[in-house]
């Protein structure tokens, strides 16, 4: 379905890059979560009285938790660091997940646990991978699809790992089992470049806050066999060593969806004396189908229907982070770190085609049958093909990218007029380098929709020319100077404000002639504000004003030209500069904890308006499958309501949350499209008001887990996710995607101290129903379902997986 590919070069931006819940460095993991929403590992409510807590073993020495007295937000940028400040000064939400909601979702991608934890979060599968979902956050997107306006910044151990080349998030990356928290939050531009709606940052655990040995597997439908083994070991009192290691493969319910994925993550720390440094490195080798969205008619047909293919990417990754903390005295705290990262992607992805025999059908043309298409020698291409072949094209890319990057932070504890007082400086610089390569080959197209190679390569061709080889190396540099003041005016009032400066510079140099080359530059200041309020002992109120801004990617810059369009993702042109995206938040809440004779009771409700100017938006050309452009449209808006409740015990755990999200266009704008309700120009009109494709106006989530013994636990979960507009019908005439329910269900038995069974049904009711929905050129091949004809419904959809049996056995040491 169109042009696919994943286009990656890594960059970080190590600046305040990683805020988490902090405790003592040496707690442990637990079996149980004591406070609403946040990780027990990570913090815990203040307790009005100490309780007592029913004795449990849990499946290894990681099961041992000291608790901490305070619920602590950590500035980054070193795990573990010290320049902590309460939870309920943060004038902003805050949502996190610890490794234990994660372990329950029995899932290795990070994604699944995000959206059952976290209010406003939901995940599609565009690509058809459930290893590379969108990851959708108060109407904004952390997608490893390039061509998706990307919303969100994510950072793994205070490094940001949304790739340079198209700001995309391969989420197929990240070492699950590793993972220590998951936090998501907003209002801050603490966290740098493309923080429009939020950050991801994911805490990874050390020896000093994990020991112990653990081997899981598990299998069940769709061929899904995954394995993951951790161990964590605190030498003495000054080193610790972790490692991960985790292995899965998954045939995939969908015809061609076959993917193995093998990651490993390691860290080795030091401390004395309250000083602290990690050394941890991460290697990935990923191979992955990607399916993509399919016509609603071979749906119909069959449940695991695809189109066009092959549609296929291999990741590869490695990284070495080490940070470090300094306690140069009791209120002065230094903190630093340094990466290196290196990326390797491969993609192969079969299309529809614009090639076409000429009126003398012994040549190839190209649109229609009089513009020539040439070949890598520029010569016209000579017709290989049988009358009557249907043609295609596999189009490739391969992505070689390098990133470094250092960040300092300091802070210091010192009182302000006799009042506490938190403030924060930091800067950080990062640079990417980025080689980007792309060919396209004719083949025709079978039955199966798969297109076979004819070893016949595209030269420059289209009018204007559109299609050809691509050689780019691109260079981002990327600084940022921050500062952050937190001061108590009094014991139950704290204000907090600051900013960041970002300065970045994106350049593009054409290794096959001049046509791509380009230099730009952007900077830009965005303040934060803002206040909490302590009403009881029990409840907080916060408020507080953000900006934050994204630079225009080398992949938009590279294909910004209406009257020029490219193949998004696959060949670029040389195109007028895009203004940076500028997003601006106000956020207001309540929320609170109180202790209950069954239970640790938790809850929040807030609102939120978030208005971008000059936002990107990726704008299709119809009847030239898979070409387009990208422009700034204007302003949009993201507004809504996020509420949560959640009850915590021994034997309980309880979640529930609401969100309405109301995302509009507020500028008129023409777009091109494959709607029904296009004009004779294949124009749609957008008016102020209309609301933005592919985001759902409610989610409902629930989740629980009953002890029922000492020993056995069951529990299951429930999403709802409203209808929502396919992407293309910007204009709101085409009926909406209709909304869907899924339940899951799951169980665990504690079999001897150290081992463990459990098991877990997906969709338990098996509803088909689909996650995202789009338009395509109905013309581009024929229904070989239906015996060749022509498409009639313009519908195409990315089905969710049907219903799914899994069980598995963890065994602890």
């Amino acid at each position: 379905m169109g042009k696919r590919s994943l286009l990656i070069a890594s960059v970080s931006t190590g600046l305040m890059s990683g805020i988490f819940f902090g405790t003592d460095a040496g707690a442990a993991q637990d079996e149980e979560t004591n406070v609403q929403n946040l990780p027990a590992i990570e913090v815990v409510a203040p307790e009005p009285a100490p309780r007592r807590r029913v004795v449990r073993r849990a499946p290894a020495r990681v099961a041992g938790s000291a608790k901490p007295k305070t619920r602590l937000y950590v500035y980054p940028t070193a795990p573990g660091a010290g320049s902590s400040i309460e939870v309920d000064k943060i004038p902003a939400s805050i949502n996190a997940v610890d490794a234990n909601q994660i372990r329950r979702t029995r899932s290795p991608d990070i994604a699944v646990a995000l959206q059952q934890y976290v209010p406003g979060l939901s995940i599609n599968e565009v690509t058809g991978n459930p290893f590379q979902p969108d990851v959708q956050f108060r109407g904004f997107v952390a997608s490893p699809l390039a061509g998706t306006p990307q919303g969100l910044a994510v950072y793994q151990n205070g490094v940001r790992i949304n790739e340079a080349f198209s700001d995309t998030v391969n989420w197929d990356l990240i070492p699950t089992a590793a993972i220590r928290s998951a936090l998501v939050v907003t209002n801050n531009p603490a966290f740098g470049l493309n923080a429009l709606g939020g950050a991801i940052d994911l805490q990874m655990k050390n020896g000093f806050n994990y020991q112990g040995a653990e081997i899981d597997v598990m299998g069940g439908s769709f061929g899904r066999i995954q394995g993951s083994a951790q161990w964590g070991k605190q030498v003495d009192k000054n080193w610790a060593v972790y490692g991960a290691l985790e292995g899965i493969h998954d045939n995939g319910f969908r015809n061609f969806s076959s993917s193995d994925v093998r990651r490993f993550y390691g860290d080795v720390g030091y401390r004395f004396e309250g000083n602290e440094f990690h050394l941890n490195m991460g290697l990935a080798n990923n191979s992955l189908a990607g399916p993509s969205t399919v016509p609603a008619e071979l749906l119909q047909q069959y449940w695991g229907a695809t189109y066009t293919q092959p549609q296929t990417t291999s990741n590869k990754v490695g990284y070495l982070n080490l940070t470090g903390k300094v306690e140069a005295t009791p209120t002065w705290t230094f903190e630093g770190t340094a990466h290196v990262r290196g990326f390797r992607q491969n993609t192969a992805d079969g299309n529809p085609t614009d090639a076409q025999p000429c009126a003398d059908p012994t040549l190839l043309c190209f649109g229609n049958d009089t513009i020539p298409a040439f070949g890598l020698n520029g010569a016209q291409l000579v017709n290989p093909f049988a009358p009557g072949a249907i043609l295609g094209e596999i189009d490739r890319t391969s992505t070689r990218s390098t990133t470094f990057g250092v960040s300092g932070q300091a802070t210091n504890g010192d009182q302000l007029f006799g009042r506490e007082n938190r403030f924060v400086i930091g800067a950080s610089y990062d640079v990417s380098s980025t080689r980007f390569n792309g060919t396209a080959e004719l083949g025709t197209i079978g039955t199966n929709y798969v297109v076979t190679g004819s070893g016949v390569f595209l030269g420059p061709s289209g009018e204007p020319t559109s299609v050809g080889p691509v050689s780019l190396r691109t260079a981002n540099q990327y600084q940022g100077l921050y500062a952050l003041d937190t001061f108590n005016v009094t014991d139950r009032f704290a204000v907090t404000a600051g900013g960041r400066f970002n300065a970045a510079r994106v350049t593009l140099m054409d290794q096959l002639g001049t046509a791509l080359n380009g230099d730009h530059t952007y900077d830009r200041f965005n303040p934060v504000v803002g206040g909490t309020y302590k009403i009881t002992s029990e409840v907080t109120a916060y408020a507080g004003y953000s900006e934050v801004n994204r630079v225009p990617t080398p992949l938009e810059l590279g294909c910004a030209d209406p009257t020029r369009p490219c193949v998004i993702g696959q060949f670029l042109i040389a195109d007028p500069p895009l203004q940076q995206v500028v997003s601006k938040t106000f956020e207001a809440g309540l929320r609170g904890t109180k202790e209950l004779n069954i239970g640790s009771l938790g809850w929040k409700i807030g609102a939120y308006r978030a208005t971008n100017y000059d936002d990107i938006l990726a704008t299709p050309i119809p009847g030239l499958t898979g070409f387009g452009f990208f422009q700034n449209v204007g302003r949009t808006r993201r507004q809504g309501i996020e509420a949560e409740v959640s009850l915590k015990s021994n034997a309980l755990q309880f979640q529930a949350s609401y969100a309405f999200l109301d995302a509009r266009f507020l500028d008129a704008l023409q777009l091109g499209s494959d709607s029904p309700f296009a004009d004779a120009d294949r124009n749609i009109q957008v008016l102020p008001g209309n609301q933005i494709p592919r985001l759902p106006r409610h989610l409902v989530k629930a989740s629980v887990e009953y002890a029922v013994t000492d020993v056995w636990k069951v529990g299951g979960d429930a999403l709802f996710v409203s209808s929502q507009y396919f992407v293309g019908d910007e204009s709101n005439q085409f009926p909406k995607l209709p909304s869907y329910a899924v339940f899951n269900l799951h169980t665990s038995y504690q079999i001897t101290k150290n081992l463990q069974i459990y098991g877990r049904v997906n969709n338990l009711f098996d509803n088909r129903y689909s996650t995202l929905g789009t338009f395509f050129d109905r013309t581009a091949l024929p229904n070989f379902a239906n015996g060749g004809a022509e498409f009639t419904d313009p519908r195409s959809l990315s089905p969710a997986r049907p219903r799914a049996f899994y069980a598995g056995m963890r065994m602890t040491f």
